[in-house]
């Protein structure tokens, strides 16, 4: 190699390289730490994201999916209650209008209980099978293997069975043996990467993302738009970088905060009503007189 060759960029042009080696400078320096657990590795993370180095989204990101390991299918799934499954002895019309009415694409269907669960019905394929000539006869003949998991299970080793499987939707039995509920690879992911929302999701009502309280403070739920903030109490934050006000506090304290931490914003004072290992959930807002 020449003397010259050596201040090529790593990917072989002539461009300087000095910039690429002060980013993984500044890599190997937020990790020069050592972290022995997991706390330890959490906080150079936040400090990573303090010094510029990761962005908050990232960060957060980052933080679940460390979570996720200590997670277990229980903490996540969809419990009995508000499952929608289907009976298998249903006429296809009254199949399709409870399809249409949920939203959803996958669906357990049972026989004589709830308990019975006999496989997983596509919406495509129950589709398929009515507008099909001399389709089947029964909903039975389109159901797939239903995948039956503990509630023990631990997220991380649930999310790679389902990427090595291609399964999306597993049921979640109790310790005898009975359904418990269910849970699907975006109920993983949500984990991970926060609420995963869809066309079939119904839109926040943005009134009751703000509620009023008799003291005169206001309980906001993290997820509210920073637009919506605005127009009910006449501020301007400015919503280019962060979408909710959770991410517009979250970003001015610099780090995930704990419940009963306080900022103050403008004329705002932000204090965390709800928070766990992942994200704020709700503030308690109040509207400072002579700010």
């Amino acid at each position: 190699m020449s003397e010259d060759d050596s201040t090529l960029a790593p990917d072989g042009s002539d461009k300087p390289s000095e910039k690429r080696r002060t980013w993984l400078d500044r890599l190997s320096s937020a990790f020069s730490g050592e972290p022995s657990t997991r706390d330890d590795l959490v906080a150079i993370l936040r400090d990573a994201q303090s010094d510029g180095l990761i962005a908050g989204d990232t960060l957060k990101m980052m933080e679940g999916a460390i979570a996720v390991a200590d997670l277990t299918v229980g903490d996540v799934m969809v419990p009995r209650a508000q499952m929608v499954s289907l009976p298998v002895e249903a006429r296809f019309l009254d199949l399709m209008k409870d399809v249409v009415e949920s939203g959803h694409s996958r669906f357990p269907v049972h026989g004589e209980n709830k308990d019975e669960i006999l496989g997983i019905l596509l919406a495509k394929d129950l589709l398929r099978g009515v507008v099909a000539d001399n389709g089947p006869g029964s909903v039975r003949e389109l159901l797939r293997p239903a995948v039956l998991i503990p509630e023990s299970k631990k997220l991380n080793l649930l999310l790679k069975e389902f990427r090595l499987s291609r399964n999306h939707m597993a049921i979640v039995v109790d310790e005898y043996g009975g359904v418990a509920g269910l849970v699907t690879i975006e109920d993983v992911l949500e984990q991970i990467v926060g609420e995963i929302d869809d066309e079939h999701d119904d839109a926040e009502d943005g009134a009751a993302l703000i509620a009023a309280q008799a003291d005169g403070q206001f309980v906001v739920d993290a997820l509210t738009p920073i637009a919506d903030f605005n127009e009910r109490f006449g501020a301007d934050f400015l919503d280019d970088e962060y979408d909710t006000v959770g991410g517009l506090v979250t970003a001015a304290i610099g780090h995930l905060p704990e419940t009963g931490e306080e900022l103050t914003l403008g004329r705002f004072m932000f204090r965390v009503a709800r928070a766990d290992a992942r994200r704020v959930h709700a503030f308690h807002v109040g509207v400072l007189a002579d700010a």
